[in-house]
C-alpha cells in the first residue's frame, strides 16, 4: 500500500491542505487505486516554512505542493511509483 501523508497543521491549513487531501481522494478514485493507495493526514511535518501543503510519499522525504500542481505530483510521484514497482 503506498500512502500519502498530507499536513494538516496550522499552516498547511491555510495554505489549502483540504484542496490537496480532495483533489488526491479524486484522482485516486479516478484512477481505481483505492486498494493500492491511500490519504492519511498528519500534523506538522516540520516543513512550515515553505510556500505549499508539506506531503510525503511513503517515508519519502516533505515536499511543498501547491494545490494547483497536486494533479503534477500524484502522476510523478505516486504513478510512476506504481508503475516502477510493477516491473520489479
Amino acid at each position: 500500500m503506498t500512502t500519502i501523508y498530507v499536513c494538516i497543521g496550522s499552516a498547511c491549513h491555510l495554505k489549502g491542505s483540504y484542496d490537496v487531501i480532495n483533489r488526491l481522494q479524486a484522482l485516486i478514485a479516478k484512477n481505481e487505486l483505492g486498494e493500492r493507495v491511500e490519504v492519511r493526514a498528519k500534523f506538522c511535518m516540520g516543513n512550515c516554512g515553505q510556500e505549499g501543503v508539506s506531503v510525503s510519499v511513503d517515508d519519502g522525504p516533505v515536499q511543498s505542493l501547491l494545490p494547483a500542481d497536486t494533479d503534477a505530483f500524484f502522476e510523478q510521484q505516486v504513478l510512476d511509483r506504481l508503475a516502477e514497482a510493477s516491473k520489479a
